[in-house]
């Protein structure tokens, strides 16, 4: 007799420590909290725009242009919640507010949003998972994908390969036919507005954006490849999610920036799950899941002890 596949969630089920209908209450969306999350956030960036200000003359705007990064960058955790539908109770303020942080991020909802579902379907499987990271073989790979050059290199050339109506293999794979135009349109929508912001600043000669947004971008984008390299790199490249992927217990300010994101592997198995309740889901299923008590520092060690590992 065949039995049914058993993941952490079901192991839960099956063990009590997770009934039917507190799942069916952990996937309730929600506008309160996103709303009041929303309104923080706000007040954050808009605390880090204003240490940009005030240390404008001085060498002091360069560790707050990091901080005002670390805040735009994690733009990226809140669009991928819209992208899942789990943030607002309506698709279209999910599509609005994901559309917005992917501009911030340079980062076409409707494209991301389609190679996000392959990621979820592939998880972790080399040739099918479009977001896999590959794990590093030497320090100085290492290194380099933190640094974000290759993560900046194929955001250019992606968006501007869209913009010219071109679609690798890969993405003609996750994109439907139907949708093309459409990623096409995105792109050049997108890169026409920063073509006319630009060319704003060049007309009156106020180039602030650059300091407040440009730079800022460039600087934070290696704490977010920090961030996603503690996801799944360094765990096996197998379809088993409660191998696959990693939870990472951090402190509430990173809770707060990655949208309780760090609750990664709960997060995969159940995605309907909105970000405000996976606290709730990891602690009824944090004894069926990988779990990385130390943090995203923690992660690191394990990577860098692998990579030293393969080399000895």
């Amino acid at each position: 007799m065949s039995q049914g596949i058993v993941t952490p969630q079901t192991q839960a089920l099956a063990e009590g420590k997770l009934t039917r209908d507190e799942l069916k209450s952990l996937m309730q969306r929600s506008d309160g909290p996103a709303l009041r999350h929303l309104a923080l956030w706000v007040l954050v960036l808009t605390g880090t725009t204003t240490l940009i200000t005030l240390a404008w003359n001085s060498w002091l705007i360069w560790p707050a242009m990091f901080l005002q990064g670390i805040v735009l960058v994690h733009h990226f955790s809140l669009q991928h919640e819209c992208v899942h539908y789990t943030v607002f109770r309506t698709r279209e303020l999910n599509n609005i507010i994901g559309q917005i942080c992917g501009f911030i991020i340079m980062l076409p909802h409707r494209f991301f949003r389609y190679e996000h579902c392959d990621h979820h379907t592939y998880t972790q499987l080399e040739g099918k998972d479009p977001e896999l990271i590959p794990m590093p073989k030497t320090y100085g790979e290492y290194l380099l994908y933190l640094s974000a050059i290759p993560y900046w290199k194929t955001k250019f050339t992606e968006v501007s390969r869209h913009a010219m109506g071109r679609l690798s293999n890969d993405e003609k794979r996750f994109i439907p036919k139907e949708e093309h135009a459409h990623v096409f349109r995105d792109a050049r929508v997108m890169l026409g507005i920063y073509a006319l912001i630009f060319a704003g600043m060049a007309v009156t000669g106020w180039w602030g954006l650059i300091w407040y947004w440009i730079i800022p971008l460039f600087l934070g984008e290696p704490v977010m490849r920090f961030i996603r390299m503690t996801e799944h790199v360094g765990r096996p490249t197998v379809a088993k999610m409660s191998e696959n992927t990693r939870s990472n217990l951090v402190s509430a300010p990173w809770r707060f920036l990655c949208w309780n994101m760090n609750y990664h592997a709960e997060h995969h198995y159940v995605p309907l799950v909105p970000y405000h309740t996976l606290p709730r889901l990891h602690e009824k299923l944090r004894n069926h899941v990988h779990v990385e008590p130390r943090g995203y520092l923690g992660a690191h060690r394990d990577i860098v002890s692998q990579i030293q590992e393969a080399r000895t």
